[in-house]
């Protein structure tokens, strides 16, 4: 599974904002100053790719247990599917909100670079 890998936002000193892919160089065009996100470690961009792509992860085999436990359960009596659109009604009402709120969480708690113009 490929995950889009997260751009990084530079802000310039004369407050231009720009949201650069990691490995890019910028130069903004106010001012002319120039920066490269290859001043960010590797490492650590690398760890923060495993924790989005983990999040990601995480959902799809919900899925894949949910549809694991309610399929067989419909095959063996359809009066199961009645029970479908309480079980969307839980995932949407609990089980996405907790996800966003860990996947938010993991957002902010992203370590910040300061980068140097060159």
């Amino acid at each position: 599974m490929q995950v889009q890998r997260p751009p990084i936002t530079i802000t310039c000193e004369c407050g231009t904002k720009r949201a650069v892919p990691y490995g890019e160089r910028w130069r903004c065009e106010q001012c002319g100053r120039s920066w490269n996100t290859l001043q960010i470690p590797a490492e650590e961009y690398e760890g923060l790719l495993r924790r989005v792509r983990r999040h990601q992860l995480e959902v799809l085999g919900m899925l894949a247990i949910a549809a694991l436990i309610v399929v067989p359960l419909i095959v063996i009596s359809p009066r199961f599917i009645l029970l479908t659109p309480l079980a969307m009604a839980a995932w949407i009402f609990f089980v996405i909100p907790a996800w966003r709120r860990r996947y938010r969480r993991t957002a902010r708690e992203a370590p910040r670079w300061d980068l140097h113009p060159e």
